[in-house]
């Protein structure tokens, strides 16, 4: 028996969620992270400054301002980079993502979500920063946000959040929740060589100005033009959705032939039960959200989105589909199976 446990872990390498997404992004070809530690994201940081060699650097900043304007200055120096935090922080981060939007700046982020809001309860998972990755930053703004459920998950999704930024030219937000991030898994990697893509920045036809202004096809700033700033953001949205349509990371169980339909996302989503009564919708990429949606969605009398929160990705999905939909609500206290089962059999 230790013989052939010896061997299966020897083919198969056991991560936690920190250990796994750092691997990944280094495989990616990130070159630079800087953050600030807070949990429960400090591991993220920690693994980060073990591999600090000639081509990765590392930065512990003084907070989550200074991180997140770190790693603009160093993808403007061409660099591929990285930071990560939890809510305190990635409200903090709000401008400097703001700026790397309207500059076009390719940026990875990673907010492992915790309860709050403010300081809130800094050891408990949450779900809660769902609406913050498109509303969080003032005037129009879009962002393309995964969210895995296993380190599989991460591993991939990580690799895919590289080669977003890089292709959108703007940031891309990875979401994970206390739960997931402390989570330990078998992994097994990709034996042949990662698709990674060059590090890309818009430069327009001769400029670039970074002071966050509308800019025009020369990357000079206009101020006082709304023809120049709807063609402007017309552009950034068109390349955004154009990318992201070309994702299909849903996973979806249709074996009922059900009248039902639980949606889920997250590590909450690996609780789901699947019963008679119901079929399940695991998704992955939050933002924006899949077209593919409305034509598996459209058979079902009812919709039940299950999150550890008030209703964030429900009110998200409602206005997509321009219907009601059910919710259940759940905390980190209720991460039991058969309590979210009975939950979600009450509102069938």
């Amino acid at each position: 028996m230790g013989d052939f446990l010896f061997l299966y872990l020897y083919m198969k390498t056991i991560y936690n969620g920190s250990q796994i997404l750092v691997k990944a992004a280094l495989d990616a070809g990130c070159e630079y992270f800087a953050g600030y530690p807070i949990t429960p994201a400090a591991k993220i940081l920690e693994y980060f400054s073990k591999h600090v060699n000639k081509s990765f650097k590392f930065l512990q900043a003084e907070d989550e301002v200074a991180a997140i304007h770190s790693i603009i200055g160093a993808s403007l120096a061409g660099k591929k980079v990285m930071t990560a935090t939890s809510g305190p922080g990635f409200s903090l981060m709000q401008e400097g993502i703001g700026l790397a939007f309207a500059s076009s700046v390719p940026l990875v982020i990673v907010d492992v979500m915790r309860q709050g809001p403010s300081t809130g309860m800094p050891t408990k998972p949450s779900q809660g920063d769902i609406l913050q990755t498109q509303y969080g930053t003032h005037g129009d703004y879009k962002s393309v946000v995964f969210y895995p459920n296993s380190l599989p998950d991460i591993y991939n999704l990580t690799l895919e959040a590289f080669n977003t930024a890089e292709k959108i030219s703007s940031p891309v937000i990875i979401l994970l929740d206390a739960a997931l991030i402390n989570l330990y898994e078998t992994v097994e990697l990709p034996k042949k060589r990662i698709k990674k893509i060059k590090h890309i920045l818009e430069f327009g036809k001769s400029s670039k100005h970074l002071s966050g202004l509308v800019t025009d096809n020369d990357g000079l700033p206009q101020t006082d033009n709304y023809e120049i700033y709807k063609d402007w953001i017309k552009e950034k949205f068109s390349k955004i959705s154009s990318v992201s349509n070309k994702f299909n990371i849903l996973e979806y169980t249709n074996k009922n032939n059900s009248k039902n339909l639980v949606i889920a996302y997250g590590f909450v989503s690996r609780l789901i039960r699947q019963s008679s009564n119901y079929d399940t919708l695991i998704v992955k990429k939050l933002f924006p959200i899949e077209k593919r949606l409305r034509q598996i969605t459209k058979t079902y009398k009812k919709i039940i989105v299950i999150e550890m929160n008030e209703g964030q990705y429900t009110f998200a999905l409602q206005s997509f589909f321009n219907k009601k939909l059910d919710q259940v609500k759940i905390y980190g206290s209720d991460l039991d199976p058969d309590r979210i089962l009975k939950s979600i059999n009450e509102k069938l």
